[in-house]
């Protein structure tokens, strides 16, 4: 199926590594140009050079920064003198805030929390999607968590902070920018082979006594799909929101888990 999305400008953030590299690499082949964005340059460099020789006739530029802050998203803004402010295409994308009990949390840990995974994504839509509707194409999407539909305990900052940004789009993704050709929409994934998972199952380790092997066992047998899913077939459904396809469906929670929640709607 061709996406209808070659040419077109994307930025993704969190792209180095896990389901950001696995949204950049299934845009760039498709045809799409990105912009894509980490904080660790090293890490950023390997994976403009991966996303490269995969689609040699686009073009990929990194930008290593800080997305969550403003001089980040300047940074990230002024890299790309061509496309400039002008995305056709926003994934936004930051690590989740640490495990943990949230007796341990202060003020500033929630501020934090809330700062990377519902304000950052907020200031890339603000600085985008008026542009995206003048032109009668836009598409945002967000990596969320599926702790938004099924909290997970031991994840108290992500269940806040996201869930506060899946609120905000319910409300934008319905506003006029609608009738303009732009889509919002949530990709909420559940278990993926990504360094976060091994970060959770650490934290689960710690508080239940289990080994590694263990949890990673107990959580995996869970999943009615009997594995954890891969950045492409995340990657997949994200490009397919991405494209001209995808234009009448805005506003929706997407949860690639596995059939792991259980309930109905």
């Amino acid at each position: 199926m061709d996406l209808g999305i070659a040419g077109k400008w994307a930025l993704v953030c969190g792209a180095s590594k896990g389901l950001g590299f696995g949204c950049a690499k299934a845009l760039v082949q498709e045809g799409v140009n990105v912009v894509i964005n980490a904080r660790n340059a090293d890490a950023l460099q390997a994976a403009v050079a991966k996303l490269q020789a995969l689609a040699p006739q686009v073009k990929v530029l990194g930008v290593a920064a800080d997305i969550t802050t403003p001089a980040g998203r300047e940074a990230v803004f002024s890299v790309a003198q061509g496309p400039g402010k002008d995305f056709d295409i926003v994934v936004t994308n930051a690590g989740g805030p640490p495990p943990g009990d949230f007796r341990e949390w202060d003020r500033e840990a929630w501020l934090k929390a809330v700062e990377a995974n519902m304000l950052t994504p907020i200031e890339l839509i603000k600085a985008t999607v008026d542009g995206m509707a003048a032109r009668g194409f836009g598409r945002i999407v967000n990596i969320t968590s599926s702790a938004v539909k099924a909290p997970i305990d031991i994840l108290g900052l992500s269940n806040g902070a996201r869930s506060g940004l899946t609120g905000f789009v319910a409300g934008l993704a319905r506003s006029p920018i609608a009738a303009k050709g732009v889509t919002i929409n949530n990709l909420l994934p559940g278990k993926f082979e990504t360094d976060r998972l091994a970060g959770t199952f650490q934290a689960a380790s710690n508080k239940s006594g289990k080994t590694l092997q263990e949890v990673r066992e107990m959580q995996q047998a869970q999943v009615p799909a009997k594995r954890f899913g891969t950045a492409d077939e995340f990657g997949a459904i994200c490009a397919f929101l991405c494209s001209r396809h995808a234009g009448y469906m805005t506003g929706q929670n997407i949860l690639p888990d596995g059939g792991l929640y259980p309930g109905t709607y």
